[in-house]
């Protein structure tokens, strides 16, 4: 029985092992391949990029440097939350040279259907809120004092959209040699106002 055993799990491991070898390569071209898309989204046009890797509130952050020859033409932001409604949600901020965000694209997200999956709606509220800010800036929504429109019957997902944006801009400063807002992270003061009041608004199944 013992010889048995192992050798199913000889057999099996062996399997397993050669399926991740089959879609290792595939996976990781697909992987690139959308990452340079996103790139492309939001991006003025450029011909080559240079990758940073930066931590911010204990969470990775690339920071993709675009270059026309040897001239920065801006810089893009794989920036990320935790503190979405259903969990993690990730974007790709764009920035032109001069600070201003050019535009965002939504690479993970988990939100309710309807509601916060809205963030990735062409020319929705959340975008118009930051498209052309200056990367300076620290975002809210109204409710918390802001000037952004939240997505409607989803103001969990709007602050985490913002939480990311926020994070990014951190890192372009960082970048750029810039200090953040009062010398910390306004996506760090966007996350705590989250953490109160969110447990409440999900035990009502309500994203708000």
């Amino acid at each position: 029985m013992v010889a048995v055993l192992f050798t199913i799990t000889l057999i099996a491991s062996a399997g397993v092992g050669a399926v991740n070898m089959i879609t290792v390569e595939p996976i990781a071209a697909a992987k690139a391949a959308a990452t340079e898309a996103a790139l492309g989204e939001v991006l003025p046009a450029f011909e080559a990029t240079e990758t940073t890797e930066l931590t911010i509130d204990d969470m990775p952050i690339k920071v993709y440097t675009a270059k026309q020859g040897e001239e920065v033409v801006g810089y893009a932001v794989e920036t990320m939350t935790k503190s979405g409604f259903s969990g993690v949600v990730k974007l790709m901020v764009g920035f032109l040279n001069d600070g201003t965000i050019n535009n965002v694209n939504v690479l993970q997200q988990a939100e309710t259907p309807g509601l916060g999956t809205k963030m990735c709606d062409e020319g929705n509220p959340l975008l118009a809120g930051v498209k052309g800010k200056e990367g300076t800036a620290t975002f809210r929504v109204k409710k918390d004092g802001g000037e952004v429109d939240a997505l409607t019957a989803a103001t969990i997902s709007s602050r985490a959209y913002l939480d990311a944006v926020n994070r990014a801009c951190v890192a372009m400063m960082n970048m750029t040699g810039q200090d953040a807002p009062d010398g910390v992270s306004g996506a760090t003061a966007t996350a705590e106002n989250n953490e109160q009041t969110e447990p409440a608004a999900q035990e009502g199944g309500q994203n708000e």
